[in-house]
């Protein structure tokens, strides 16, 4: 793809960037040339506007490996060995790796993101689809993707998580804001978040559920230990801990909200060590005595 100056003004660039791309357009007006040309400038900030602007390419860029101050390629990815990267690390489609993936200030692909090993980004982590790890993920900031998210190992992030598919960690998820998955939210360890955790399906752990908000569900919320929240406990359907369910004082703790009253015994039961104070809807039952 060929890049005239009239093309690129018309996206309206900052005054500096344009200037610098009509100083240095007589190297080549080649798409990726130019990307390439201001990471080495150092100006990789004005290269991942240029993709933004002018979207993704077919091209397929194959190496066995990564190791650089910052990557911007309009195309895909796809490494054999490990990428790591001290600043930016983006594509216009998908990062495929035979190994880790790390880079020092961003992860972003305008597709889906795999690694054989763990992913940790010292920002962001942005898919448009899938985000994969055979190992875990640990991101400073927010991670945001337009389809699922499964880590083998521990999915831990600094900021909030926002994903339209579900949530799969192989041990604990822990966020430090919300989580928001437009389907399901499942972990083998422990779900922890200081803000609201949301899920359009159902939410299920193998420890214990605790949320520094809302803990909402459209279909059940199942933990082998507690489910704790600082606000409401919200579900769809029913609600099953292995210990305490409990709101925040003052809160309430709702099941069945998505199912007929009279389906309650078979759809909303509330299943917990005792009664959870404040249960406004759902079938409970006194556990039978010996």
């Amino acid at each position: 793809m060929e890049l005239t100056k009239n093309f690129v003004k018309a996206k309206r660039p900052c005054a500096d960037g344009y200037r610098w791309f009509v100083r240095n357009r007589q190297g080549g007006s080649d798409y990726q040339h130019l990307l390439d040309a201001l990471v080495d400038d150092g100006r990789v900030d004005d290269a991942c506007w240029l993709l933004t602007q002018f979207g993704p390419t077919d091209a397929v860029l194959a190496v066995d490996s990564i190791d650089a101050d910052a990557v911007v390629f309009a195309g895909s990815l796809v490494v054999r060995g490990s990428i790591d990267v001290g600043t930016t690390l983006r594509a216009g489609g998908r990062i495929q790796a035979g190994g880790g993936i790390r880079a020092g200030r961003a992860i972003v692909a305008g597709d889906s993101l795999a690694a054989a090993g763990g992913i940790h980004s010292g920002g962001v982590l942005e898919a448009g689809g899938d985000i994969k790890a055979t190992w875990g993920i640990d991101v400073q900031d927010a991670i945001t993707g337009g389809a699922n998210l499964k880590a083998g190992w521990d999915v831990l992030c600094g900021g909030k998580i926002a994903l339209a598919g579900s949530a799969v960690a192989g041990q604990d998820l822990i966020g430090q804001a919300a989580i928001h998955c437009g389907k399901s939210i499942r972990a083998g360890g422990v779900i922890d978040a200081r803000h609201t955790v949301r899920a359009g399906h159902g939410i299920e752990c193998g420890a214990s559920i605790r949320c520094g908000m809302h803990l909402e569900a459209g279909w059940g919320i199942k933990a082998l230990e507690a489910i704790v929240a600082e606000c409401a406990i919200k579900a769809g359907e029913g609600l099953q801990a292995g210990d305490e369910i409990r709101a925040g004082v003052g809160y309430g703790v709702y099941a069945g909200l998505d199912v007929r009253v009279d389906a309650w015994p078979a759809s909303a039961k509330v299943l917990a060590v005792r009664k959870p104070d404040g249960l406004v809807s759902g079938w409970w039952e006194e556990p039978a005595m010996c």
